[in-house]
């Protein structure tokens, strides 16, 4: 696909899945804003893909409303306006119920939920002008529940529904999306197995919870928000897509 010209915000775009859509949108031609929490994330991550001047650093805090705001007005300012966004921000962990604080449940809120609404109003006057589109990150846990991670499919099914809501109300200005991805091999969820009493025997519960049986990549992830922001998918608006492996399909 190719996306020459395009102008692209990436929130969460210094690692994980977001550093995946960054590096794709890059190489199909566009011009993208990378978004972290800190400068020195950002840096680094831009570091990372090599030299490129259609890379532009807009780091901010996704966790507030203000950040949200900077975000966006720094990548309008650099790009001078804005085609995509893509929403890539967001937490997770799991706990049980009894657990989980009032703590935890403002951290999920504010980056996955919060976050991802007052970026794309803050972005929408820009996206009408340009007939441009928004592309939400779920999760399949947003879709299904999944005991353990009460807190995270909560906010995760939170953007599922925003996005179908949000969808209806910019129409047909502007077109909302959202993917739906299963386990994805990132930092995070590497991270997340070292943590574990066994390692090896945790990866290997993600690899066999896909009917596929595989974990993807974040290319994976990035292939499926390209084609939803693409003008092949001109036709597609409030949608959530699962890249799951098969997961919601049932167990």
């Amino acid at each position: 696909m190719d996306f020459t010209g395009k102008r692209v915000l990436v929130t969460g775009g210094s690692r994980g899945i977001g550093f995946g859509v960054v590096r794709a949108f890059v190489d199909a031609g566009a011009r993208v804003a990378v978004n972290g929490k800190t400068p020195q994330s950002v840096e680094l991550a831009i570091g990372k893909m090599g030299v490129n001047e259609r890379l532009v650093a807009a780091p901010a805090d996704i966790s507030t409303a203000a950040g949200c705001e900077t975000a966006v007005q720094t990548a309008l300012n650099a790009l001078n306006g804005l085609d995509i966004v893509v929403n890539s921000a967001g937490i997770g962990a799991g706990r049980p119920i009894e657990a989980c604080d009032e703590q935890m449940w403002d951290d999920h809120a504010d980056v996955n939920l919060k976050g991802t609404f007052f970026v794309c109003r803050a972005a929408l006057p820009a996206l009408r002008q340009s007939h441009g589109n928004i592309v939400n990150i779920a999760s399949d846990a947003g879709l299904i529940g999944v005991p353990g991670i009460t807190v995270y499919c909560g906010t995760k099914g939170g953007v599922v529904n925003m996005t179908k809501a949000m969808a209806l109300e910019v129409a047909p200005d502007v077109r909302v999306n959202c993917v739906c991805p299963g386990y994805v091999d990132t930092d995070m969820i590497r991270l997340s197995v070292k943590r574990k009493p066994d390692p090896e025997a945790a990866w290997q519960k993600m690899i066999d919870y896909a009917p596929l049986k595989r974990i993807t990549t974040p290319a994976e992830i990035a292939a499926g928000i390209m084609y939803l922001a693409s003008d092949e998918a001109r036709f597609i608006t409030g949608i959530a897509l699962p890249i799951d492996g098969g997961t919601t399909a049932g167990h």
